[in-house]
């Protein structure tokens, strides 16, 4: 557990480790039963909401507990240290892009999210092959917009009801408004899904057009010019929700590598006595170590009032390529048999690999640190 957290959420902590061990790893030996997934997850979600747990994202006025960015951090941590597949129903949907959506933005939109009842998702990602950037232009009475473009990326865009998407809007006489954040419903005519994808650690995605989508103004989130910085509100929070993750995976990995090399080995000695093996075993837990030092230092820094964009992206590199190396050496140290389909190991190698493009690739939050730092000055060591 990390050192210095209040009462509360140490409190908290052990708490979501019992809840972990008593509800969440026998529903997840049920599933290799004969449990559907949907039966497990349904008495995961049901627990978590009797705990308190469920509401930790969510709004006070929806009947939510929010907590700070440091417990949410460390919760999420835990449960990626469990590496469990029904850890990701502990936690209600949040707010997200739509955490200011009010009147009929809010009623259609963000409180069925909050029930339940709607699922959404985020366009962001433009593909390389895009003549220009996803554009919307005002009509005369700047009621409506048209929209037209392309989003390559669109995580559960092929199930979700409706997606926020950033827009480079212009008024009906050309000159240019700004961006924007415009919700656009699933079933919209003139949305169309042009290719349906999955990546290699498993995710379903899609690649969305638009052509002359006609949505009120009434979709925008806040105001028209305010889009990019909304965006990288809402990717700010992921990137930190990915790098807890990242780092939970870690202590899981280094925990499992160390029961392996001191198991009996064929050798008559555990691969754990052997220098060489030791050296990489510390690698791994020095990685470890300065990664969860960060990520704790950044969500300290999210709580506060200063900007921490920099610091949340420095995190969020280091922790996502931290857990890549980490395990890498641990299908090294294991052999072979982590190179199997279904190897736990092998399973995180797929995952962990998609974490340092999530929310924007390494280099490109390289290129973005620095001219934060040099043209804003903003960020700090």
């Amino acid at each position: 557990m990390p050192e210095n957290l209040d009462s509360g959420i140490t409190l908290a902590l052990e708490n979501l480790d019992e809840f972990i061990q008593t509800i969440i790893e026998p529903a997840a030996r049920e599933m290799e039963a004969d449990v559907s997934l949907d039966q497990a997850a349904s008495r995961v979600r049901s627990e978590s909401i009797k705990r308190g747990f469920f509401g930790k994202t969510q709004p006070a006025e929806y009947g939510g507990n929010p907590v700070s960015n440091l417990e949410l951090t460390a919760l999420r941590e835990t449960l990626a240290a469990a590496n469990n597949p029904l850890t990701s129903y502990v936690f209600g949907p949040g707010p997200g892009i739509l955490h200011s959506a009010s009147g009929e933005l809010k009623e259609r939109y963000l409180d069925p999210v909050l029930r339940g009842e709607k699922r959404g998702a985020f366009g962001f990602t433009e593909p390389d092959s895009a003549k220009r950037p996803t554009w919307a232009r005002l009509n005369e009475s700047e009621s409506e917009l048209t929209i037209n473009g392309q989003k390559s990326y669109v995580t559960g865009g092929k199930t979700c009801d409706f997606v926020s998407v950033l827009v480079n809007v212009e008024r009906h006489d050309s000159v240019k408004a700004g961006t924007a954040m415009v919700v656009i419903d699933r079933q919209a005519e003139g949305l169309v899904i042009d290719r349906e994808f999955s990546s290699m650690e498993g995710g379903g995605h899609v690649s969305m057009l638009f052509n002359d989508v006609q949505v009120p103004v009434a979709q925008v989130i806040g105001n028209i010019g305010e889009g990019m910085p909304r965006a990288l509100g809402n990717i700010g929070n992921v990137r930190m929700m990915v790098a807890a993750e990242a780092v939970g995976i870690c202590s899981w990995v280094i925990d499992y590598i160390e029961q392996h090399l001191q198991a009996p080995h064929r050798s008559g000695t555990p691969l754990g006595d052997r220098e060489g093996v030791r050296l990489r075993l510390a690698d791994m837990r020095v990685e470890t170590y300065v990664a969860r030092s960060a990520l704790y230092r950044t969500a300290r820094l999210v709580d506060g009032p200063e900007n921490s964009v920099n610091e949340i992206i420095a995190t969020k590199i280091f922790c996502t390529e931290a857990v890549g190396r980490v395990v890498d050496m641990a299908v090294q140290l294991a052999g072979g048999q982590a190179l199997v389909v279904g190897h736990p190991l092998e399973k995180l190698y797929r995952k962990v690999r998609s974490m340092r493009l999530i929310e924007g690739a390494s280099d490109l939050l390289r290129i973005n640190l620095v001219k934060g730092k040099l043209e804003l000055g903003k960020g700090r060591l």
